[in-house]
C-alpha cells in the first residue's frame, strides 16, 4: 500500500485499507493487524485504530474484544441481509428520484451507462465496472434528495461494493453481460418519470445481483 498522506491520517488510513479490501487483496473474514497496517501505511497504530473504527461504522469490518478486527464474512446470511436492505432502499430511492430528478442528473446517469458500455467493449476491468455501478446508484440517491435515505445507503454502501466486487471476481462474464442493459433500463424509466413498475425493477436489479453472487459461491 502507498504511504498515507493528506487530510486526517485516520481518514486516509481508512481509505487505503478500504481500497485494499475492495480490490480483494484482503480476503473476507481475514484478520487486520494494527501493527502490520501501521508499518505499511507509515502511520501510528492510533491512526490505524481510528481508521478501522471508520470502516466498522461502514459495516466493512468488525472488532471483538481480545480477538482483534476482521473483515466481514461472505456467508449466505451476510449476503441475503445486505441485499435485502439494499433492495428496500433502492426501491424508495428510484421512485423518489423519478419525481425529483433534474434534466442534468438524468444526463449524468446516461453518461455513466455510456461509459459502462465503452468499458465492456474492451478488456473491461471488473473493478472499474463495479465502481461505475456504485457511482450510478450514488447519483440516484443524490437525485432523490432525501438526506436520511442517503445516510441509510451510505451505511451499507461499502458492504454492497465489497459483495459486488466478489461477484465480479467469481463470475465476471455474467456481470459484464448484464451491467449495461440493467442500468440503461433503470435510467430510461427514471428519465420518463414512469413510476409504474419502477420500484419492482429496482428491487429485481438488486435481487438479481444477490442471486448471481450466491450461485457463484455455490459453484
Amino acid at each position: 500500500m502507498q504511504p498515507a498522506r493528506r487530510r486526517g491520517l485516520a481518514e486516509e488510513a481508512a481509505d487505503r485499507i478500504r481500497d485494499e479490501i475492495l480490490a480483494g487483496r484482503f480476503a473476507p473474514g481475514s484478520a487486520l493487524r494494527e501493527v502490520e497496517l501501521a508499518a505499511s501505511l507509515r502511520v501510528s497504530r492510533g491512526s490505524v485504530r481510528e481508521g478501522l473504527a471508520i470502516l466498522e461504522r461502514e459495516g466493512l469490518v468488525h472488532s471483538e474484544w481480545h480477538r482483534g478486527t476482521r473483515i466481514i464474512g461472505l456467508t449466505e446470511t451476510d449476503i441475503i441481509e445486505v441485499y435485502a436492505v439494499r433492495a428496500a432502499l433502492d426501491r424508495l430511492a428510484t421512485l423518489t428520484a423519478a419525481r425529483r430528478g433534474r434534466p442534468e442528473q438524468f444526463d449524468e446517469l446516461d453518461q455513466l451507462v455510456a461509459t459502462m458500455e465503452r468499458e465492456t467493449r474492451g478488456a473491461a476491468d471488473g473493478g472499474r465496472l463495479v465502481a461505475l455501478d456504485i457511482e450510478f446508484h450514488d447519483c440516484v440517491y443524490a437525485m432523490a434528495g432525501n438526506g436520511r435515505l442517503t445516510s441509510a445507503w451510505e451505511a451499507v454502501r461499502s458492504q454492497v461494493h465489497l459483495f459486488q466486487a466478489h461477484r465480479v471476481r467469481l463470475s465476471h462474464e455474467h456481470y459484464r453481460t448484464r451491467v449495461v442493459g440493467e442500468h440503461r433500463e433503470l435510467a430510461a424509466l427514471l428519465r420518463a418519470g414512469r413510476v409504474e413498475g419502477l420500484g419492482d425493477l429496482a428491487e429485481e436489479h438488486v435481487q438479481s445481483a444477490c442471486r448471481g453472487l450466491l450461485d457463484s459461491l455455490q459453484a
